[in-house]
């Protein structure tokens, strides 16, 4: 077995655990089956859940055998731990469309197929469906002593806010608490990991499973991924940053990593996030930050995905950056349209003689007249396809064309702008 206590240790991804000591030993004598819940608020997992995540992945390739536990019923409550006011409760549609989202992801990150250590992909509503509220509050409540859910941080800071808690968050414990004697029953599970704002509910679920089973069970929860001045990462001024390539484009996620990661974050996201060994963090903390941004965004844009999709984010940022632009860039291009101003023009503009340079631009959302576009070109700041243009007679043709359908123009070092070419 590999030691994956104190390389969590190392990794700094220990914030706290019910049994320190015991549990390094304990995960060294046999596989065990462990388990991360996640809750579906939305339809794609953000770069704060990497952490839980690539946990449990870890975990994997140490030989234990992970639970993805996705929140099909606790997601209709909403978890009020870090919470300032109580969730928006989802709809039925809304929550089945962020399940199925999230279930594919997950699969992006462990190994299903595993002969001895395969991950296992559970949803919460497969078995409280099957309760009654009577049933429920007979089988499970009776074994929640009142003063010590309040007791919990979870609950207590929320009672003491202005916001309150609704008894239906304050229902959440007890929810979670049994998702894990639960997966004890049916998988032999052992192990609950989690964020820092989870403890409330893991040792909640482990005195359930005393209370129940008579089985003494184990939790570790780590850290949440903040910056340095304690604001959650993977927020940008545009919004969140989401694993999905549709909310997130690949190009916006590898930029994430390079532009959005303060200097002194750069050693804790290698900690936390990365596949990469000690020797290699060490290295690249000692490096130049911009070498180990990179370095980064390289390693992080390949993990979450894959290979063809960080070559076009590298060859965008290229882009970008100044480089000419020709037909074999033309992927890359159309990977990062979205994230760039653009406008749409006939293609019937371009046949014959064309645009005049003139008029291209100011079709564009780069210039609102005519004489700015003169201006600018004079001052050498205009460009087509990232190529400077010089004179007032240039003319934008289908010769101009990038994947058939896309012209990048650019004014100065980085406004850029695409038109598309509709038939």
């Amino acid at each position: 077995m590999q030691d994956i206590f104190n390389d969590l240790k190392w990794r700094g991804l220990i914030y706290q655990t019910t049994a320190d000591e015991e549990l390094a030993e304990w995960l060294m004598k046999q596989s065990r089956t462990v388990y991360v819940g996640f809750d579906p608020t939305a339809e794609s997992l953000h770069v704060g859940s990497l952490v839980p995540l690539l946990i449990l992945r870890r975990f994997q390739k140490a030989g234990h055998r992970p639970i993805a536990l996705v929140g099909g019923a606790t997601g209709m409550i909403g978890d009020p731990s870090g919470k300032s006011k109580e969730r928006n409760l989802l709809n039925e549609e809304d929550l089945l469309k962020n399940i199925a989202g999230i279930e594919t992801q997950m699969r992006q990150f462990l190994d299903f197929n595993d002969r001895d250590h395969g991950a296992v992909l559970v949803n919460n509503l497969d078995w409280m469906k099957g309760f009654s509220y009577v049933q429920f509050l007979r089988d499970v409540g009776k074994n929640f002593p009142v003063n010590v859910m309040i007791a919990k941080d979870s609950v207590k800071n929320r009672l003491d806010s202005t916001a309150g808690l609704s008894y239906t968050e304050f229902s959440y414990m007890l929810l979670q608490a049994f998702d894990f004697v639960q997966l004890y029953r049916d998988y032999g599970c052992e192990l609950q990991l989690g964020g820092q704002d989870q403890w409330g509910n893991v040792t909640a679920g482990i005195d359930l499973a005393r209370r129940m089973e008579s089985q003494k069970l184990y939790g570790i929860t780590s850290p949440l991924l903040t910056k340095s001045d304690g604001s959650k990462m993977g927020k940008t001024e545009s919004g969140t940053v989401w694993l999905s390539a549709d909310r997130t484009s690949p190009y916006n996620f590898f930029q994430y990593w390079i532009r959005d990661i303060d200097d002194g974050d750069i050693g804790k996201c290698l900690r936390y996030l990365t596949e990469m060994s000690h020797d290699q963090i060490i290295a690249l903390e000692a490096a130049d930050p911009r070498d180990a941004k990179k370095e980064l965004a390289i390693h992080m844009t390949r993990l979450v995905h894959g290979e063809t999709a960080l070559s076009r984010a590298i060859a965008a940022t290229e882009i970008l950056f100044g480089k000419a632009v020709t037909e074999s860039e033309a992927e890359a291009l159309a990977s990062i349209a979205r994230d760039i101003p653009h406008a749409e023009i006939g293609r019937t503009q371009l046949e014959g003689e064309g645009l005049s340079i003139i008029d291209a631009f100011v079709a564009s959302p780069l210039a609102k007249s005519k004489g700015e576009v003169r201006r600018t070109l004079e001052q050498g700041g205009i460009y087509v396809n990232n190529v400077r243009v010089s004179s007032l007679e240039h003319r934008v043709g289908i010769q101009d064309l990038i994947g058939g359908s896309m012209i990048l123009l650019r004014t100065g070092k980085r406004k850029y702008a695409i038109l598309n070419v509709a038939d």
